[in-house]
């Protein structure tokens, strides 16, 4: 029999060995970012992203930021105060525009730079910080071990929303692994959507989502159902069927936003 001091060590160990595996995974993907956007010419700060109406000088500047508001919450959870992820809505959103028309060697030096304070602050978290309880810009609460993670995958979809030359065929493996019942959790219960049966072919994975009267199987590479499933795709190539018939890629459902 254990007491409640051995449980929360045990806790807190597996929580920091959840997040420094997830931190390895961010310097890679951080590394990839930086590589991929010194590929961009500087006129690319002012031409369109995928996301509509941000420019890729509002993705750049938006990673930044995203990074300097992690700080806040890796800061609240070893200090133990609610440090809040942004000062307000507005002053998130007002930092964005000021910075997107910034020249692109202001902004990649901006990138580097706020990953660095990322990663000390990460640093400088014990273990028993990484099971705190932080605050979402959104309000909900969320284990502080799960940053890591919420900072790679801001940095992986929006390599893609860039158009750097950046697409989902190029996530890391364990990425879109990770991703793939999240994001069908996430449309689990979305009213008016079919009955999806998702099917990885190269992983094994499978997942459901949604509660329809209609059922659709939908099977390919686990990096094209985690493509499409964010919105990073619209389907091609992937395998539709219903009742044992193929269909084209346009008989999948329009998917809300990913939240």
């Amino acid at each position: 029999m254990t007491d409640s001091s051995t449980d929360s060590s045990t806790a807190a160990q597996s929580a920091a060995a959840i997040a420094a595996a997830r931190l390895r995974a961010v310097e890679e993907s951080t590394a990839t970012l930086l590589r991929e956007t010194g590929g961009l010419t500087p006129e690319a700060v002012g031409e369109p992203s995928a996301l509509p109406g941000w420019t890729k000088g509002h993705v750049l500047t938006h990673l930044a930021r995203n990074a300097d508001s992690l700080v806040n919450l890796l800061n609240g959870a070893r200090t133990g105060q609610d440090i809040p992820q942004y000062a307000s809505p507005s002053a998130r959103d007002e930092d964005i525009e000021r910075g997107a028309p910034r020249p692109l060697a202001e902004q990649l030096a901006d990138l580097a730079a706020s990953h660095e304070r990322f990663a000390a602050a990460a640093a400088e978290l014990p273990d028993e910080a990484w099971t705190v309880q932080i605050r979402h810009r959104a309000g909900y609460l969320f284990p502080a071990h799960e940053l890591p993670l919420r900072r790679q995958m801001e940095i992986e979809y929006h390599l893609v929303d860039l158009g750097a030359d950046y697409t989902p065929g190029q996530w890391p493996a364990d990425f879109a692994e990770q991703e793939l019942p999240r994001l069908a959790e996430q449309f689990e219960k979305v009213d008016g959507l079919p009955t999806l049966t998702l099917a990885a072919t190269d992983t094994g994975q499978r997942a459901a989502l949604g509660d329809g009267a209609e059922q659709l199987t939908v099977a390919g590479p686990v990096r094209a159902l985690a493509a499409w499933l964010s919105g990073r795709s619209d389907g091609t190539g992937l395998r539709v069927q219903r009742d044992g018939t193929e269909l084209d890629h346009t008989a999948l459902p329009q998917l809300p936003p990913m939240g």
